[in-house]
């Protein structure tokens, strides 16, 4: 994963962002109405609130991960970024230009250039041919066939297809055929990437291959991505920040290891109830502040390291660990609380 922080200058910016479905669409933001259940507010209104004052910012180069169960609004959310589905309240800004301020002209070139979603259901041109669907949005740009296959041949490489440009959808396997999605997303060289979903109808260890090419490309390429998924596994394992969405509203954001290690309430306690701490939480997580007595000629480790990866050299040696922050020294932590975290022992240790 990335070193996105949430700091910096964001490449999206969501401000309070509503969106309404029914005939009192545009009647509801900023009345008692907005608060009402969902079921009070059906029976009044003959409306219904899919996404309630949401906001959040997405860095640079950084795998953000929206989550939630059926109905919290998270495809909804996705679709309104990308104004696939009209907003009703808000500000939807990439680096800084309001998305719901674009016309109709500057919103295609915005899809064509700009941005590129990847879907659940993949999508393809049964009739073309690999390449000619990896090349489709920049033909649909104007460009010339030399150039878009010389770009599309360079994008099926890149997602492991090389060898199959000439063959068509129906001769290729459901997770050969993402990656052909993934191709074509990749092709028009955007700035952010859109998944929706994108692996759920997949076979599990088609899904799970297909996540770590979505880490390797992301390695390669360094794309912001904007991730939904209701996978909790998928959601930790992608993101370097995930947001979780209840009812149409963000119920905690925060790295995999806020979320994890210290719940917002109980519903997102019962979605990482069943997570390997040890496989999640960082030294950042358990560390304590270090003290003249911990001698300070222990091993050191970054401050990210994953709990379990450090499990070997805590093993090894009676020193305190050093937990770095680049060159700098912001905390230690000791065999026992690397043992208690792996036990699924609480630590009353909190991240700096």
């Amino acid at each position: 994963m990335t070193n996105g922080n949430g700091t910096g200058t964001p490449t999206i910016a969501v401000n309070g962002l509503w969106k309404v479905f029914g005939p009192a669409e545009h009647k509801i933001v900023g009345t008692p109405d907005a608060d009402l259940p969902r079921d009070e507010l059906r029976a009044k209104t003959g409306s219904m609130i899919a996404i309630r004052d949401v906001s959040f910012d997405v860095q640079p180069g950084e795998i953000f991960v929206v989550m939630g169960l059926s109905g919290s609004g998270k495809s909804t959310l996705v679709r309104c970024l990308t104004r696939l589905i009209e907003p009703t309240a808000g500000e939807v800004l990439l680096d800084g230009e309001d998305i719901r301020k674009a016309d109709g002209q500057r919103l295609r070139e915005l899809r064509r250039r700009r941005f590129s979603m990847v879907f659940q259901h993949f999508g393809l041109l049964p009739h073309r041919r690999v390449i000619d669907n990896v090349a489709y949005p920049l033909e649909i740009r104007g460009e010339d066939k030399a150039s878009r296959h010389a770009r599309a041949r360079a994008m099926i490489d890149l997602v492991g297809l090389k060898g199959h440009a000439n063959s068509y959808p129906d001769q290729l396997s459901g997770g050969m055929q993402q990656r052909v999605g993934l191709a074509r997303a990749l092709a028009v060289d955007p700035e952010v990437m859109f998944f929706d979903e994108p692996f759920s109808a997949l076979d599990p260890l088609i899904r799970r291959d297909m996540q770590t090419e979505v880490l390797r490309l992301h390695q390669e390429v360094g794309k912001t991505m904007v991730f939904i998924t209701h996978d909790l596994a998928e959601a930790l394992k992608l993101g370097d920040r995930i947001v979780i969405m209840r009812d149409g509203h963000i119920v905690q954001a925060g790295r995999p290891e806020d979320l994890v290690g210290a719940p917002a309430d109980d519903y997102v306690a019962d979605f990482v109830r069943d997570v390997p701490k040890a496989n999640v939480l960082t030294l950042r997580w358990v560390m304590r502040d270090a003290t003249p007595e911990d001698g300070l000629d222990g091993p050191s480790f970054p401050a990210d390291t994953v709990i379990r990866s450090a499990v070997h050299v805590a093993a090894a040696t009676d020193k305190p660990i050093r937990v770095m922050d680049g060159d700098r020294l912001i905390g230690v932590v000791d065999r026992r609380q690397i043992l208690s975290a792996i036990a699924g022992a609480d630590d009353e240790s909190a991240p700096s």
